[in-house]
């Protein structure tokens, strides 16, 4: 297993990278946002990367790092886990429901549910700006 980088100290502006997929070991969306101050908790920028392989595509770390670079960003935090589906939640499906493309997430996302799909975010890796943004999903069960 390899080492965990050591933490950073939090500058501004933070670079965030969270996760999304159709389960909780499935990348196929990286949204990035740029939050430029402590007190502040909207993001001044978002982009988003999708694909089958994102989570390990070096062109897309290239991007997220230009992208973190044109807004001057310090510190990168990224989640561990994924956080959600990929569908946006009044764009792609109704408010208050369920992504019918995404069963994994039923009940556990959207206006209509708790917050609880965010105890993910508890594990976060913070480092300073680099080119490369890893994931540690959960391990698959013994089948």
């Amino acid at each position: 297993m390899a080492a965990k980088p050591r933490s950073a100290r939090v500058r501004y502006p933070l670079g965030v990278v969270v996760p999304y997929g159709p389960d909780d070991r499935t990348v196929t969306k990286l949204a990035a946002s740029v939050i430029p101050g402590p007190s502040t908790s909207e993001p001044t920028a978002s982009e988003n990367w999708v694909g089958t392989r994102i989570a390990s595509d070096s062109k897309v770390a290239r991007e997220i790092h230009r992208f973190f670079r044109a807004h001057h960003v310090r510190t990168v935090m990224t989640a561990q886990a994924v956080v959600g589906c990929p569908h946006e939640e009044g764009a792609d499906f109704p408010h208050g429901e369920d992504c019918p493309f995404c069963p994994f997430w039923k009940g556990k996302q959207g206006s209509g549910t708790d917050n609880s799909r965010w105890n993910a975010l508890h594990s976060v890796r913070i480092e300073k700006l680099g080119i490369s943004y890893r994931f540690w999903l959960p391990e698959r069960p013994a089948r």
